[in-house]
């Protein structure tokens, strides 16, 4: 098991190691010239059509309204990477990596909207009638048969990445967090968890896509006010902390406290990665989602799709940055006196520090929440890869599959499972980068045809 383990750290390693983010950035800013810095300019549009998007017109494809789409790509995308994954890039890439995590967003923000296009000019209607679509989908049908190959890849490591990175270890954070701030048991959480998960996951689509609608845009409001609550107390220090940010992206972060310092590269390196682990552009997760929207235009779902990456990346992780960088807690020693604190010790430091007596609980909140949300987002994810490979027969036996798993995230120790799902995670990325590559004609073609989107 120890080999095994040493073999998927390597692995992971490779995956994630700079060829990787590379790429990622590169597909990005390729697609965002490509397409003449659209998602840059059509930001207030989309988020009129996203207002639009939750009244549909009668008599378009799909089974739950644009709204919809995005809060559940939301659902599984504001997660644990936040709150800890920004906690990580700072303690690791120091202030700098803000920057760089904004900088993957904003060119993220293209990777999204040509994600959306794809999926859902290439769906398919599968035997239940429902719609269906993502990466595999338009690699098969986009790419041609003699690509399918490259789908099934995709397909089979977004099936087995969900019950690591999308069930099993969102779980296990939530158990961990209750049991450190309310010493409730792994297992009252695990069972509890199992149930909420169960009512939602069975009822499918529709279901998940209901409780995303209500749920996101409540937990996102929630936390954002907590940041803004401690930001307004050190409100004349913003400016200085933002220009702290874009200084060390590009000279590094001297030595100060508990915090060791960090070349450039440090700060692109840790910034990039983050930021694609928090809000997935390029992963290929979120376009399986918007391939269910209600809509017949796939430039209209693609300019929805994008605010995805503006929200989770440019206003949620901003928000947290703000807080770490503005309290000084990315500086203090950790409770042993060692080198500083990182992930989400080091969110929860900041917020508590920020709001004294109930910043922990507002970091709490979020990462149960956050945490359970992006389980119901990424079931549908693995269900839609699962349906891919084996049809529409291995629906049901799947939900259960996914239910029990997240009792035994709860109550396991999830080391390995972690490191597999994480080497998962990032080898979904390259067949979808490949697809977005050679399809990125069309997706300029259908974005200049359809000039006027709102």
């Amino acid at each position: 098991m120890h080999s095994l383990e040493r073999l998927l750290d390597t692995l992971g390693g490779l995956v994630w190691g700079p060829p990787m983010l590379v790429l990622l950035f590169g597909v990005g800013l390729y697609l965002t010239v490509g397409l003449r810095f659209l998602t840059w300019r059509r930001i207030p549009a989309a988020f009129a059509l996203l207002w639009r998007g939750r009244h549909p017109a009668a008599g378009e494809r799909g089974d739950i309204t644009p709204f919809q789409a995005l809060m559940t790509a939301l659902s599984a995308t504001v997660g644990t990477g936040n709150i800890a994954g920004v906690g990580t890039a700072i303690a690791l890439g120091g202030p700098g990596a803000v920057f760089w995590m904004w900088l993957t967003a904003l060119f993220g923000m293209a990777t999204k909207y040509a994600e959306a296009v794809l999926a859902v000019r290439f769906r398919e209607t599968d035997a239940r009638g429902m719609q269906v679509g993502g990466p595999m989908y338009y690699i098969r049908n986009g790419l041609g048969r003699r690509w399918a190959w490259l789908g099934v890849l995709f397909a089979l490591f977004g099936m087995v990445a969900g019950f690591g990175i999308g069930n099993t270890v969102q779980s296990n954070s939530v158990a961990d967090a209750l049991h450190t701030h309310f010493a409730v048991p792994h297992w009252v959480t695990g069972a509890l968890l199992t149930v909420l998960a169960g009512a939602v996951v069975l009822g499918g689509i529709h279901r998940i896509a209901q409780t995303a609608e209500r749920l996101v845009p409540v937990m996102s409001i929630a936390y954002v006010a907590g940041a803004l609550a401690v930001i307004g107390r050190h409100l004349p220090q913003v400016p200085a902390a933002l220009a702290t940010i874009v200084h060390d992206a590009f000279t590094g972060t001297a030595a100060t406290g508990g915090f060791t310092g960090a070349a450039v590269w440090a700060a692109i390196r840790f910034g990039v990665a983050r930021g694609v682990f928090s809000n997935e552009a390029g992963l290929g997760s979120a376009p399986i989602a918007h391939a269910a929207a209600r809509t017949d235009d796939p430039v209209r779902q693609g300019t929805i799709a994008m605010l995805g990456t503006f929200i989770d990346t440019l206003l949620i992780c901003t928000m947290t940055a703000l807080v770490i960088v503005l309290t000084g807690a990315w500086t203090q020693l950790d409770a042993g006196g060692h080198q500083g604190l990182t992930g989400a010790a080091l969110s929860t430091t900041a917020f508590d520090s920020g709001l004294p007596g109930l910043g922990r609980y507002v970091v709490t909140f979020g990462l149960v929440v956050f945490a359970f949300s992006t389980i119901l987002g990424w079931s549908y994810y693995s269900e839609r890869c699962a349906e891919f490979l084996f049809g529409v027969g291995v629906i049901r036996p799947f939900r259960v599959l996914w239910i029990g798993a997240v009792f035994l995230g709860a109550v396991a120790k999830l080391s390995f499972v972690w490191t597999l799902a994480d080497v998962l995670n990032g080898l979904m990325a390259v067949p979808n980068l490949i697809a977005l590559a050679l399809l990125s004609p069309l997706v300029f073609r259908l974005s200049r045809q359809r000039r006027e989107v709102a």
